[in-house]
């Protein structure tokens, strides 16, 4: 861990644009989700509404994601950023002007939360993907994918927080207003970067862009696939409980959306500890088996969490479940958009948007529908279980392949010879990657 190379990838005037931009956007965008849960659970009561929301608008993006990594490959990707980000923009508009008016309706929520997801299943894949063109120095590439991930997680943190507060003080309205002006930055950003003339005409592939290539690409690399899996799994069975935190907040911590706001806070700020930490790390961390233990971690917590009726102690046990689950994905974008070849970056990355988005409203709904059958606090419970069982099942062939690739990078520490480019960098990956599938 080195705290002097923490921010080192914001030296890249282009990568301190995109991280600023997206950063104000995201916290706008954390106090909309915020404001769209408490909204829905109090115009409804109920759990299973609550999952709805949240599938009305993830479930689209696992269903367009596949088409949103083959565009990341083959179109200008930094064009379709800002197509992407302006149709989000107009999403947040649309909301705060029904919001406003008074003609608001949980129909009117979910279709423009369905619009949303359509949105983000292309947004997600061209803007992970487009991380690397930021950077002017390949040896900060894992820098600057640690620290956008902590930039989601520390809008996590504030967004939530300020969207409890807003909404006892100025209502939902004004929480989907924040979020909208927050796309001026955003946008703004995005225009003030400046690449080389023909910069992206790398992403025009030769090759048919086909989803199967990725598919081929995936089992010829066992050693990605497997990080996939876990981010599926984890997204289906364990992330969701998040869906039953505003229960936690009225219902068995007797509070309001301040309290609501404040379990976000505590999970964004163990996120944030989590992102710092991982930024802090060197490349050469052993990345899984960090992985191995922040899923056993993440288990854990919930454990505590579940049963916790004093507010403070499950603060303190969402926080560590907020740094441990944040870790966990964290690290898996990582290994996935450090390891894979350049030209099928975008359909693998695309594959992880799809393992989340897919999975995650899939276990919102299958959580709203068993809360009420087997009580929330035993639901949560539950989820602790199988977040332990899983870091126990993949706990063989994570600590196998890290020890492989420690052996391999070892053979050719002396050998490999950075040549300032991000290519040069996925060129000794994919060297590394090659050694390892013999």
């Amino acid at each position: 861990m080195n705290i002097k190379n923490t921010f080192i990838a914001l030296r890249s005037r282009n990568f301190a644009l995109f991280f600023s931009g997206q950063f104000i956007s995201r916290v706008g965008m954390w106090m909309q989700r915020t404001a769209v849960i408490w909204v829905v659970y109090s115009m409804t009561h109920s759990i299973f509404m609550i999952g709805v929301a949240t599938f009305a608008e993830q479930f689209p993006s696992f269903m367009f994601s596949l088409g949103g990594g083959l565009i990341a490959d083959k179109y200008n990707r930094y064009k379709v950023l800002i197509l992407t980000q302006t149709l989000s923009a107009i999403q947040a508009i649309a909301l705060t002007a029904f919001a406003f008016s008074e003609n608001f309706s949980i129909t009117i929520i979910l279709a423009l939360s369905v619009f949303l997801g359509v949105v983000n299943a292309y947004d997600v894949p061209v803007r992970q993907s487009m991380i690397p063109e930021t950077i002017d120095n390949a040896e900060d590439l894992h820098n600057a994918i640690a620290l956008n991930s902590s930039l989601n997680t520390l809008a996590r943190l504030i967004g939530p927080a300020l969207a409890g507060f807003v909404l006892v003080k100025f209502g939902a309205a004004t929480c989907f207003l924040a979020n909208a002006i927050s796309f001026i930055a955003v946008i703004g950003a995005i225009a003030a970067m400046k690449f080389p003339k023909g910069k992206f005409s790398m992403h025009k592939i030769k090759t048919k862009a086909k989803f199967k290539e990725a598919l081929d690409y995936l089992a010829a690399n066992k050693q990605i696939s497997t990080v996939i899996w876990i981010a599926a799994i984890s997204s289906l069975l364990i992330l969701p409980y998040t869906t039953l935190l505003p229960v936690y907040a009225k219902e068995i911590f007797k509070g309001d959306a301040a309290t609501f706001g404040w379990l976000n806070a505590a999970m964004g700020f163990g996120a944030f500890a989590g992102s710092f930490y991982l930024a802090s790390l060197h490349k050469s961390a052993d990345f899984r088996k960090i992985l191995l233990f922040n899923s056993l971690l993440f288990g854990i917590s919930l454990l505590l969490f579940s049963y916790s009726t004093n507010v403070y102690l499950a603060l303190f046990f969402a926080m560590v479940g907020g740094y441990s689950s944040i870790l966990q994905s964290s690290i898996i974008f990582t290994i996935v958009q450090s390891e894979t070849d350049n030209q099928y970056r975008g359909r693998v990355v695309s594959l992880i948007a799809m393992a989340i988005f897919g999975m995650l409203p899939l276990g919102s709904l299958l959580v709203g529908y068993i809360a009420p059958i087997w009580g929330t606090q035993f639901t949560v419970f539950i989820e602790g279980i199988l977040g332990i069982m899983l870091g126990i099942a993949f706990s063989k062939n994570l600590m196998s392949t890290s020890k492989k690739l420690k052996q391999i990078r070892n053979e050719q520490q002396n050998s490999i010879i950075s040549d300032g480019h991000a290519n040069g960098h996925y060129e000794q990956v994919a060297t590394t990657r090659r050694s390892l599938d013999k």
